[in-house]
């Protein structure tokens, strides 16, 4: 039996277990390079090693079937490897964002509950600053990689109370991954190991991939596109994966060119950082095949300049609790759109309280074998997220006959202004059609005239004023989605997953708002 079957004896792991790719791969191509992480190669063979002896070491230490690991740290090759070794060992893999404040983290790593934490050198005085801040917690903490973990597993401070023993099964927790919170506190979404095979199996339906591909991750490890939005796929069928450890425009473009990548996901900021740096014109971009934007919409302006670069982009739409991946636009015909389901995924409107299937205008619905097991601990979100087998969004979207999905917007960032319902979305990719206008946001901001008054933040290439603004949207919008005001800003303030944080927006231009009175 491969390692994947004896972390936990004769028992055999469920079929759906992802501790079997590694054990499958290395023992077919085991010389065959599974990671580039800044210039140092690990094959197949290698990462199945490190991860089965990190495995029998979690176990040991009492951090086997039901426990939780957490970590923070770059995109790396030791995550990697603490990740298969999770799986095989049972563990779940909690990466969280070292872009964190301490407070931040330390409220994450409350919920999670983890018996262990692993911590890159480079992030140790955010989470130790968190970790005083629980006060008795009771977590061991070590590093990364041969420098710690692989070389020593700290105990678990109760091993009997914290893991359920016996072999890995398919509905076992694998990745704990936090939302981003655009309208809400965080949560902790959890994803079993079948959770994420399928997710896998139904990305490579609909966007192949072969073991002569080369990915370039660029998204952190602690997005869910980070691993099943083709790193984990690559890893299934033995495939190369170039890890960027925190993305860089300049850097990206190089390793396309260097490592002749064919394929990589971002969000929309991704690639529009991407056309504005001055290597996109004269970087190697031939080699890729396949560009997955998630995260939001692609403006049709930097669609058009990759194309003339000869990257194709295919827009997708997603989300942590699917395990992300919901749709995927196939070809021309999908343009505009965010395409139509994954195989295996199931769609559905909810309109007025009804589910309604077939075309239509409601909240996006998603059911499927990759929806999420549920919130760590937290049964009342659950039942908020879910009606019946259906996962609920939270995105207005329009369903074609043909079922082409086409997102209007967050179902609370709708603005409602002087009686009209504005999708703050439309404006900005309205905007962001401006030849000034490098970054765009819109949103709501309370208004005693208009109940909301539309406000758009820019980031811009070039001077551009108010008047050429306006005029610019003439004849694309109707004349009460203009914003009300423009607010040129340095920067888009964004979660990890490219979003705009419109919140954080709105309290800026309130709090700017009162300081004028």
């Amino acid at each position: 039996m491969g390692g994947a079957a004896t972390v936990h004896g004769d028992a055999a792991p469920g079929a759906l277990t992802l501790g079997r790719w590694t054990t499958d791969r290395a023992a077919t191509d085991p010389s065959r390079p599974a990671i580039v992480d800044r210039g140092v190669t690990v094959s197949y063979g290698e990462l199945e090693a490190r991860a089965t002896a990190l495995a029998h070491a979690l176990v040991e230490a009492g951090h086997g079937r039901g426990a939780r690991i957490a970590t923070v740290t770059g995109s790396t090759a030791d995550q990697v490897v603490l990740l298969f070794a999770c799986a095989k060992a049972g563990a779940m893999l909690v990466p969280l964002s070292w872009r964190l404040t301490a407070r931040e983290l330390a409220e994450q790593l409350r919920i999670a509950d983890p018996s262990l934490l692993l911590v890159e050198d480079d992030h140790r005085p955010v989470a130790e600053a968190a970790l005083d801040r629980l006060g008795d917690h009771g977590i061991r903490t070590t590093a990364l990689g041969a420098a710690g973990a692989e070389s020593l597993v700290p105990d678990a401070p109760a091993p009997a109370e914290r893991a359920a023993g016996g072999a890995v099964q398919d509905d076992d927790g694998l990745l704990m991954l936090f939302t981003s919170g655009t309208t809400s506190a965080p949560k902790a979404v959890v994803l079993s190991h079948a959770n994420c095979a399928w997710a896998n199996l139904s990305l490579s339906r609909a966007t192949p991939m072969t073991p002569d591909d080369v990915v370039l991750q660029v998204l952190p490890q602690h997005h869910v596109a980070g691993w099943n939005i083709q790193p984990l796929l690559a890893w299934w069928v033995g495939a190369q994966v170039v890890l960027e450890r925190t993305f860089d425009a300049g850097r990206a473009l190089a390793l396309i060119e260097r490592h002749r990548v064919t394929a990589t996901m971002g969000v929309p900021t991704t690639f529009r950082s991407l056309i504005q740096h001055p290597d996109f014109a004269v970087r190697d971009l031939s080699s890729l095949r396949t560009a997955v934007v998630g995260g939001g919409m692609l403006d049709p302006r930097a669609v058009e300049q990759l194309a003339r670069r000869g990257v194709p982009v295919q827009q997708g739409y997603g989300l942590t609790e699917a395990a992300p991946n919901v749709t995927i636009a196939r070809d021309a015909s999908d343009a505009g759109t965010v395409g139509r389901p994954y195989p295996h995924v199931d769609l559905a409107l909810l309109v007025d309280g009804r589910v309604v299937h077939g075309a239509g205008t409601g909240e996006l619905l998603v059911r499927g074998p990759a929806v999420f097991q549920g919130y760590f601990r937290d049964p009342e979100a659950t039942a908020a997220a879910t009606l019946g087998p259906w996962l609920r969004t939270g995105d207005l979207v329009e369903r074609d006959p043909a079922g082409r999905i086409r997102i209007v917007d967050r179902v609370k960032d709708i603005v409602r202004s002087g009686g009209e319902s504005i999708a703050p979305i439309e404006v900005e990719l309205a905007l962001l059609e401006h030849p000034a206008v490098a970054d765009a946001a819109v949103a709501g901001v309370p208004s005693e005239r208009w109940g909301e008054e539309l406000v758009a933040w820019l980031v811009l290439a070039e001077p551009a004023d108010e008047r050429s603004l306006r005029d610019h949207l003439d004849g694309r919008l109707a004349g009460f989605k203009h914003p009300k005001r423009f607010l040129e800003v340095d920067q888009i303030p964004r979660t990890t997953s490219g979003k705009p944080l419109r919140r954080a927006l709105i309290a800026a231009a309130q709090a700017e708002r009162a300081e004028a009175r």
